[in-house]
């Protein structure tokens, strides 16, 4: 969908290439600036699947140089990627106004936890720190637990890379329509606060308020995960009545009058404590085939590698390449699917891009870019 689109992405962590890897996966071409030497850092595999489909070359930004080889290549692209704290690009000269200046329809995406401009901007954080102080940390967890939600998909994916690949495509459709480029300010605690839109639209309607445990979502016995005689867990979530009456009817309950007030919040606790015991009695594997093929609304709870392995990865959702585990690309075209591609070895492509380089400029320029061939 994004082919004849060049990104170029400057090595950084977590969020940052997760949003170019996305870019890559709907068929943009990616170019990774990476660091010289060691990867950006030790906590990630040096061949990493975030790199997937991306083209490699491994320059030094402090080197006069290799910096001009990272100037002629953002000016030579539709996009930009930075993940750094505010101030860094524009010291390394690689700032959003000089490269516009050369390249007036780049779309400049930059990607930070607190923003450009912020009482934090400068300071550290993490998806923990961004979401807790943008509300979007407060109902991740049961009544009477310390807020704690999935790792990474509540502030740096979903607040921080998915927003930075809407407001990069978004910069795009502009670009195209008035050859004028912009400038991206995606912020995780901006992206993961809008996040919350859908919880806050039900507040207005008085169903979600401060409390944890006596929300909508957060406090019924029908919304929540129940511990499984195994050690393995089954959600539940039948919000909806008749959903809700199938649940009771697959539990023999649905003549139990404790049961029948779906919404009635005094009940909640002592019905989650009976749902839990009855849970507890059975494996997961029962309650998954007992609740099969109705609209109970009733899951196992799987990790990675069951989800790869359970009838649902019909889909070819998961995927296990080159002995590594990893979704497949999303969303999808008219159907279809594909499998992840390979990540590059770090300057794999250095050759390809200096020739590229090379053909875009004057002839003249064959000596800035030695040993490309």
């Amino acid at each position: 969908m994004l082919e004849g689109i060049r990104i170029i992405e400057i090595e950084a962590l977590g969020p940052a290439p997760f949003a170019a890897m996305m870019l890559s996966d709907l068929g943009a071409e990616v170019i990774c600036i990476h660091r010289k030497g060691a990867a950006a850092t030790s906590i990630m595999p040096e061949r990493s699947i975030l790199d997937r489909g991306k083209k490699s070359i491994a320059l030094d930004l402090k080197d006069p140089s290799d910096l001009k080889i990272a100037q002629d290549l953002i000016a030579a692209a539709d996009g930009l990627i930075e993940g750094f704290r505010p101030g860094v690009m524009e010291r390394l000269g690689l700032g959003p106004q000089a490269m516009q200046s050369n390249n007036p329809r780049l779309v400049y995406g930059r990607l930070t936890g607190w923003g450009q401009d912020s009482p934090r901007a400068t300071e550290a954080g993490h998806d923990l720190n961004y979401i807790a102080l943008s509300g979007a940390l407060w109902p991740a967890s049961n009544a009477g637990d310390a807020p704690m939600p999935p790792a990474t998909l509540v502030g740096d994916i979903g607040g921080g890379a998915l927003y930075l690949v809407a407001g990069l495509l978004a910069g795009l459709l502009r670009a195209a329509q008035t050859g004028m480029g912009t400038v991206v300010d995606a912020a995780i605690y901006d992206g993961s606060a809008h996040m919350m839109t859908l919880l806050m639209a039900l507040r207005q309607a008085g169903s979600f308020g401060e409390t944890r445990g006596e929300n909508l979502l957060d406090g019924p016995h029908w919304s929540r995960t129940y511990r499984c005689r195994c050690g393995g867990y089954i959600a539940v979530q039948c919000l909806e009545p008749k959903f809700y009456e199938i649940f009771l009817e697959r539990l023999n309950l649905a003549q139990d009058t404790d049961f029948q007030q779906q919404f009635d919040k005094a009940s909640w606790p002592a019905l989650t404590s009976r749902l839990a015991r009855l849970f507890a009695t059975q494996d997961r594997e029962h309650w998954s085939a007992l609740f099969a093929t109705s609209d109970a609304c009733v899951t196992k709870v799987l990790s990675p590698s069951e989800a790869a392995k359970d009838p649902m990865n019909d889909r070819q959702t998961w995927h296990t390449t080159g002995g590594i585990l990893q979704a497949a690309p999303a969303p999808r075209f008219d159907g279809q699917t594909q499998a992840p591609k390979k990540p590059p070895n770090r300057d794999e492509h250095r050759a390809e891009i200096l020739a590229m380089l090379r053909a875009d400029v004057s002839p003249s320029s064959n000596e800035k870019y030695p040993g490309g061939v």
